[in-house]
């Protein structure tokens, strides 16, 4: 099985008009496509970024009519398409999955994943935020079999709780794919260390493809997407406040490698920690 994989991070800044953001994420996947990749990660709300009043509109079922459109492109590409994230009905009134969605060279959806840890936070004169006020929780960790790799799926948020990174890494994931709409205040202060920490701690790469800059709406983010290997070293970032495409060569061998010289999981105490919560 061959040991390259040729990745690309999507950089979008998305609004509340969902034709232009899937027009621009489709234009930027044909770019990463022509540079070689064959795995490509948009970011969190990827064809939406809006009022919150408007997401009964925009919320589709999966699959439905966008994971059919990028399904058909993932076919003409012949490569592995995610979906950073969308809004997923749901049966419970006023609220939503923010689902991340996986569609391969085939066309097919092969991997969901609704996002778990939701962004409920109050930095006092910053930021105020609940994303559980309209989001519903998911309560599963996906590992998507890729093409040559196992990919353990989370988004923007979740990057905090690095439990989560382990219990994927212990069940097979080579790459973490992180997709986001990280905060323009946060995102200064922890966006990059926490991103290269996660690949550190669990010696893989880690691909977090990002939301910049600022809507109509006054929504901020940090932008910065990055891809990063397994020793923690940056392979791509971009410096751009607006859209843009990373590609990356990543020698898959490298997890392996790095996993035998700083063996962290045969390492670990369990006995000493087997539940954070006794």
């Amino acid at each position: 099985m061959p040991s390259q994989l040729v990745v690309a991070a999507v950089q979008l800044s998305s609004g509340s008009d969902p034709e232009r953001n899937v027009a621009t994420a489709v234009e930027l996947i044909r770019r990463a496509a022509s540079q070689g990749a064959t795995y490509i990660q948009l970011p969190e709300y990827f064809n939406y970024l809006g009022p919150v009043v408007h997401y009964q509109k925009v919320a589709e079922s999966i699959p439905g009519p966008t994971t059919n459109r990028f399904g058909e492109l993932a076919k003409e590409l012949r490569a592995t398409v995610h979906l950073g994230s969308m809004l997923e009905t749901s049966l419970e009134p006023g609220k939503f999955f923010n689902t991340s969605v996986i569609v391969d060279s085939s066309g097919q959806v092969v991997a969901t994943y609704r996002k778990a840890h939701l962004f409920d936070i109050d930095v006092p004169g910053e930021v105020v935020m609940k994303e559980s006020d309209f989001i519903t929780a998911g309560d599963q960790l996906i590992v998507a079999e890729c093409p040559g790799f196992r990919l353990g799926m989370s988004v923007c948020f979740d990057l905090r709780f690095p439990e989560m990174y382990r219990a994927l890494s212990m069940k097979g994931a080579t790459l973490l794919a992180i997709p986001a709409a990280f905060n323009a205040i946060t995102g200064r202060a922890h966006w990059e260390v926490l991103v290269r920490a996660r690949a550190i701690e669990n010696h893989a790469f880690v691909v977090a493809a990002a939301q910049a800059g600022t809507t109509l709406e006054g929504i901020a983010t940090f932008g910065h997407s990055l891809i990063v290997g397994p020793w923690g070293d940056v392979l791509g970032e971009s410096r751009s406040d607006n859209e843009d495409v990373l590609v990356a060569t990543l020698d898959l061998d490298e997890v392996d490698r790095r996993r035998s010289q700083i063996d962290v999981f045969h390492l670990r105490r369990p006995d000493l920690y087997p539940s954070l919560d006794d």
